[in-house]
């Protein structure tokens, strides 16, 4: 197991486990409907920089050189100029000005975005292995509370997180759907 750096050549392999995490907050972000050009659009995402979907926020694991997942992190007050592609794409596309991003993280939190492990390698420790390389790179950064948010119908994942020590402090909406945002103290 080797976790990594992501590059842009890992653009579709990372859509598509953007794409299994996200599920229709996928549609939202890229304003498609079609598998197709939903993938299509979040690899460009992932290819560029300066973005919260971008390869430059993204740990990739690997097992025996297959990509078994990824994890996207960003600190929470970055969060609107890393939206700043992802809504410039929408308004265009919707041509309406006023879209927004609904805001998922405080801006004092080292904010994990997304962990989707590839369901080839699911039971096998690769989303425990992942959080607990974003809480490495939050502290190595100086960075002392690491959050997310986990779907309150999602008992699976709110079990792991619950584990690692994450503790639910508020919820929120986003896209629709209730969800409980943890957070947790790095040592």
């Amino acid at each position: 197991m080797m976790i990594r750096q992501a590059v842009p050549a890992d653009g579709q392999i990372s859509a598509y486990l953007i794409r299994l995490a996200i599920q229709d907050i996928a549609e939202a972000l890229t304003s498609e409907q079609e598998e197709e050009a939903i993938l299509d659009v979040l690899q460009y995402f992932f290819s560029h920089p300066n973005n919260r979907l971008s390869y430059e926020n993204a740990l990739i694991i690997e097992i025996e050189g297959n990509v078994a997942g990824l994890i996207l992190t960003y600190l929470g007050s970055d969060a609107e100029q890393l939206d700043g592609l992802i809504v410039n794409r929408l308004r265009e596309k919707k041509k309406n000005s006023e879209i927004t991003t609904e805001k998922e993280a405080e801006p004092e939190d080292f904010y994990i975005d997304t962990v989707s492990v590839n369901p080839q390698f699911w039971g096998q420790g690769i989303g425990t292995a992942l959080i607990e390389a974003a809480q490495e790179l939050a502290m190595s950064k100086g960075h002392r509370r690491i959050s997310l948010n986990v779907e309150v119908e999602n008992t699976r994942a709110h079990r792991l997180y619950s584990k690692l020590g994450y503790k639910t402090v508020n919820h929120r909406q986003i896209n629709g759907h209730d969800y409980e945002y943890m957070v947790k103290q790095l040592s």
